[in-house]
């Protein structure tokens, strides 16, 4: 609990919540800004390391239990899983992703396709997963897998690479580094891609369409848009058609 007058690294923490502002990151002058046309509204704000954010180490630092370091004092992002000196993976997801497609999607399958391939992602958001395997796993037909695969692509969440071999779009999911133990006679390691490092990949293959390269969920938003009111005029027509049945009832009584 913070207290009254209380400081977050050197800033001070108002404790009544109307006096709150939401403090704005400071770009990184080594990162390039996003094109000013750039649709990307899965990210509000350009691109810019965790550690250039004011006072979040001092935060970190409070959870001694959980080793998060966001600073250039340590790696940053570090998550330790309980042994010394050893990262464990982890995942950056948007929740404005996940509120959108759950509205967006009315049929389970793509959904499930979806968190599957969360689930699966090697560092740097790939995806080493025939549709054979996610009928397997899915319990579906390759035939249904296929066509739910193809509407989750249509929409430049994933896009495929080569056979049995995808790429989740980096501002939606991704997983950021993952832990190999030694296995045979080889050493440990930790394998780690930077997400913006692996956006800009994306966004320089002139060969990918645009819905890939300069991702955004507006089309999505639109569609749900239309929806609600499509059977929210349903709903009305059928609520009209119930009451003027009533009021013909009453009449015939």
């Amino acid at each position: 609990m913070i207290k009254p007058n209380a400081t977050v690294g050197d800033q001070p923490v108002p404790t009544d919540p109307a006096r709150r502002r939401r403090r704005s990151p400071r770009v990184n002058p080594q990162q390039p800004p996003l094109p000013l046309a750039d649709p990307l509204s899965a990210l509000s704000s350009p691109l810019s390391a965790v550690r250039d954010l004011p006072g979040l180490d001092d935060v970190a630092e409070r959870y001694p239990d959980r080793k998060v370091s966001v600073s250039a004092r340590h790696k940053p992002l570090e998550i330790y899983s309980g042994k010394p000196n050893q990262q464990g993976s982890f995942a950056l997801d948007s929740q404005e992703f996940f509120l959108v497609i759950s509205q967006f999607f009315r049929e389970a399958l793509p959904l499930r396709i979806i968190i599957l391939m969360i689930a699966c992602q090697r560092a740097g958001g790939q995806i080493e997963l025939t549709q054979e395997e996610m009928g397997t796993v899915l319990d579906i037909t390759r035939p249904k897998i296929n066509e739910a695969l193809k509407e989750i692509m249509e929409h430049g969440i994933l896009f495929k690479k080569a056979p049995g071999v995808y790429q989740f779009n980096p501002p939606y999911s991704y997983r950021v580094a993952e832990f190999i133990p030694a296995t045979d006679g080889q050493p440990a390691q930790m394998i780690r891609v930077e997400q913006a490092d692996r956006i800009s990949e994306i966004r320089g293959d002139a060969g990918l369409p645009d819905r890939v390269r300069f991702p955004s969920l507006d089309a999505m938003r639109t569609a749900i848009e239309e929806l609600r009111k499509e059977r929210a005029a349903e709903r009305a027509a059928r609520a009209a058609k119930r009451k003027a049945a009533e009021k013909d009832k009453g009449k015939a009584i």
